[in-house]
């Protein structure tokens, strides 16, 4: 196939790309003005194959990518748009728009800050210790991705200039030498923004010292990317893309599982001709894709959707993993859904499904003491409650003990949840 050239397009680009002249003037600005505060990227082969233009605005894959309006409060989006009709200095439009980021949680479940491993008594930058067989490492050159999901939790990541959002481990072998001092770790997780951006090489420089015996404790590698579904080329004909397959071919080999932890939001995502032969090819050097998504308002938030992506990945040799629960960051009000919502939406799509799909788990809280999933609604003792428990947890103990919050029609997150039967608190942080 003849390499594909990857073009990315930035608020600079709003105004002029040929898609968007069916907008008015007035509502390209508002895109405008709400990139000012969220990041915006997208790329062709998103913009020319997974959005119909005929659908606009309601082609999910639109309101995933491009700057909503809804994305700000109205005072907020109606500031900026103001700053930008009068010409206003850009260092006084930025200093709006780090105000307006600053009251909207740029680190929820303390993503940066929470448990940063030591080595030697010294921090060791652009890792996560975040449960005890796990750690996650953060490649410096993984931070970005092809094209910006507007819901994304590490979205303060993608802000230009925005270095107190960051957080990125340089090539310089302090984690491995982590990984080497603790023995309990049996799964690395190699995350971003999307580690597939870096080229093969650069990639290699994190994988290919984990294959020597001396890391015989790493069971499992995981990539997590949303490149499958924005740019799949990244596997078929980019002028590295074999030399990719071969590294993925090698850690096989070398007897450790590799798990590619897809991120497909869409059936819209895997459904073009070039994702599946993408998928095709990952899947022929042994590893495993394993594919999740949040829940999200006005692009995935019915069963049809998800039962339809679901069956399209078992079609495809995909194992459905994790429905989570939109985080409590950014323009969570715009697309947030109530947990009850949530868990009825995960309930009828997985009717609609065969029992190898039902692998999937949802749907879950990545919350800060760990990852909670909502089992059901029932009553107990006469009161309405949420049925929850841990499937990771801070503490292991935690995991698979069963625990109630008292029912909420309107509660989005865990922080909204109250111990049901009148309890103060829930067992975890007692």
């Amino acid at each position: 196939m003849k390499n594909q050239i990857l073009r990315f397009y930035s608020v600079e680009d709003l105004e002029k790309l040929p898609q968007l002249q069916t907008f008015s003037s007035m509502e390209r600005l508002a895109m405008k003005a709400v990139a000012q505060v969220f990041p915006f990227r997208a790329n062709n082969y998103v913009i020319e194959n997974l959005i119909d233009w005929h659908n606009i605005p309601n082609d999910p894959i639109f309101r995933l990518t491009f700057p909503q309006p809804g994305m700000l409060a109205a005072e907020d989006l109606d500031k900026i748009i103001w700053l930008l009709e009068n010409n206003s200095p850009k260092a006084q439009i930025q200093q709006i728009a780090n105000s307006i980021r600053s009251r909207l949680n740029p680190h929820p479940s303390g993503q940066v800050e929470y448990n940063i491993p030591k080595l030697n008594g010294e921090p060791v930058q652009g890792i996560q210790h975040k449960y005890p067989q796990t750690v996650l490492i953060f490649p410096t050159a993984g931070q970005t991705c092809h094209s910006y999901c507007n819901f994304c939790f590490r979205w303060s990541q993608f802000i230009v200039g925005g270095d107190n959002f960051k957080f990125a481990t340089r090539e310089s072998g302090n984690f491995l030498e982590y990984l080497k001092q603790h023995q309990e770790v049996t799964d690395v997780l190699i995350t971003g923004g999307d580690p597939m951006v870096m080229k093969a090489k650069l990639l290699a420089l994190y994988i290919e010292p984990l294959l020597s015996p001396e890391f015989e404790h790493i069971q499992t590698i995981r990539i997590g990317t949303k490149t499958l579904a924005y740019w799949p080329y990244r596997f078929v004909s980019d002028e590295d893309a074999d030399d990719i397959l071969r590294l993925f071919e090698r850690v096989v080999a070398s007897g450790k599982h590799l798990a590619i932890m897809a991120h497909y939001d869409h059936w819209q995502e895997i459904e073009t001709k070039i994702a599946q032969q993408a998928i095709s090819r990952v899947r022929c050097t042994g590893a495993q894709i394993r594919t999740q998504a949040p829940l999200i308002r006005q692009i995935n938030d019915t069963p049809e959707v998800w039962a339809r992506m679901w069956q399209t990945q078992i079609k495809l040799g995909c194992v459905p993993y994790y429905m989570f629960v939109e985080r409590d960051t950014g323009a969570k009000h715009y697309f947030e859904i109530p947990l009850i919502r949530a868990w009825e939406i995960f309930q009828a799509a997985t009717q609609k499904v065969s029992g190898l799909a039902r692998t999937v788990r949802g749907p879950v809280m990545s919350a800060l003491p760990g990852k909670i999933i909502i089992d059901g609604v029932t009553e107990v003792l006469g009161e309405k409650v949420f049925v929850l428990s841990f499937i990771q947890g801070r503490n292991s103990d935690w995991c698979k003990r069963p625990f109630f919050a008292r029912f909420d029609p309107q509660a989005t997150w865990l922080s909204d949840l109250e111990p049901a039967f009148g309890e103060k608190a829930f067992f975890y942080s007692k």
